[in-house]
């Protein structure tokens, strides 16, 4: 069997900096491409049950694409995901401010978060698998948030063809962390996901008001266009006249996940199929929410790589986490970091018609 490789090339320069693209190579079929710039996924490429690969992620043709305006393609997120309402919370009695930039509320940790900065990197390869460590310091007051931040990133692509993130973090400084990758999954390469299916081990989620801040407490999914706890096709839930999903022009709410077996441990927290069933991925986390966005707002004025567009509902972003405004909602899992505390959190995206499509499988 051939074994895992990685290897970088130039793919052009952000300002001063030069940016590079690393390939991780299962030796099984799968890769994964990644740009120092923003940690951004640029590429995953998987084969189907008859073996032709193709990339399950949207993506963009150039490096200036990607610095340009765009809604996070591939990105790495911090320093903090999703939103937080107003843009400010307090941390031990002190009032911190960061940039409202959506409707009036943070989102993502602000225009200059993780997602536009230039990231250190250093690959390996072993018998069993590709490795891609990433590592960021966001320096104390970085979009407005306290405390010096030293961020590691893992890319890990093992020989099963699963591709795990391993993230970690540590602060001089109080702070709150969530971190995330924004990857927009589109199983069938071709760009329509409404005939993908959908399914999410969750049985509450959080209803959002008019600008996208969620309305607590969670809400159960049961009877709802959000009870995905059985595999739901998606142009079936969007469709539906629901207020949520006005709101939001179809899904674009976290998911509370059932709890895991053990205290920090993996569980699954969606599965997502293609329409003709050649390819399937399962997200695996140990992040208490998923972020399920059905790409409302892509207009097609985007370009992808092979000369097409990305329109609306052309992808689905799956983005555990923990759950939005958290830093403002005591009654949510906490997001605080503290000096000689340590941020951990692993997600893997695992394809599980590749082991359906082995031989003597």
């Amino acid at each position: 069997m051939p074994r895992p490789t990685v290897h970088s090339k130039p793919f052009g320069a952000h300002g001063p900096t030069d940016v590079d693209i690393w390939t991780l190579d299962s030796g099984t079929g799968v890769r994964a491409e990644i740009l120092t710039y923003g940690g951004i996924l640029h590429r995953l490429t998987v084969p189907d049950t008859a073996g032709t690969p193709a990339s399950v992620v949207r993506s963009l043709p150039a490096l200036d694409d990607y610095t340009g305006k765009n809604p996070f393609f591939g990105a790495l997120v911090g320093r903090y995901a999703n939103r937080i309402a107003h843009g400010r919370f307090t941390l031990d009695g002190t009032e911190y401010r960061v940039p409202a930039t959506d409707r009036g509320h943070a989102l993502h940790g602000g225009p200059d978060g993780f997602h536009t900065h230039v990231w250190d990197a250093a690959g390996s390869a072993t018998d069993e698998a590709a490795v891609l460590r990433l590592t960021l310091h966001s320096p104390d007051g970085d979009m407005g948030f306290p405390g010096a931040l030293d961020v590691t990133v893992t890319y890990t692509l093992d020989t099963s063809g699963t591709l795990a993130l391993d993230y970690a973090a540590t602060t001089d400084r109080p702070t709150v962390v969530n971190l995330t990758n924004h990857a927009y999954f589109d199983l069938t390469a071709r760009g329509d996901i409404l005939g993908h299916t959908l399914q999410v081990d969750a049985g509450h989620y959080l209803p959002v008001d008019e600008e996208g801040i969620p309305e607590s407490p969670a809400a159960p999914v049961a009877g709802t266009p959000f009870d995905l706890t059985s595999p739901q096709v998606l142009s079936e839930r969007v469709s539906l006249t629901d207020e949520q999903l006005r709101r939001a022009g179809g899904f674009d709410h976290c998911w509370v996940l059932d709890a895991p077996d053990a205290p920090g441990g993996l569980r699954r927290a969606a599965r997502l199929a293609a329409p003709d069933a050649r390819r399937a991925m399962e997200v695996w986390t140990t992040e208490p929410g998923i972020q399920v966005y059905t790409a409302n707002q892509l207009d097609g004025t985007l370009a992808d790589p092979d000369g097409g567009h990305h329109e609306r509902h052309s992808a689905v972003c799956l983005e555990t986490q923990h759950l939005p405004d958290s830093p403002n909602r005591p009654d949510q899992p906490a997001t605080v970091l503290r000096p000689g505390e340590d941020f951990r959190s692993r997600t893997e995206f695992r394809f599980p018609h590749l082991a359906d499509a082995a031989p003597g499988a």
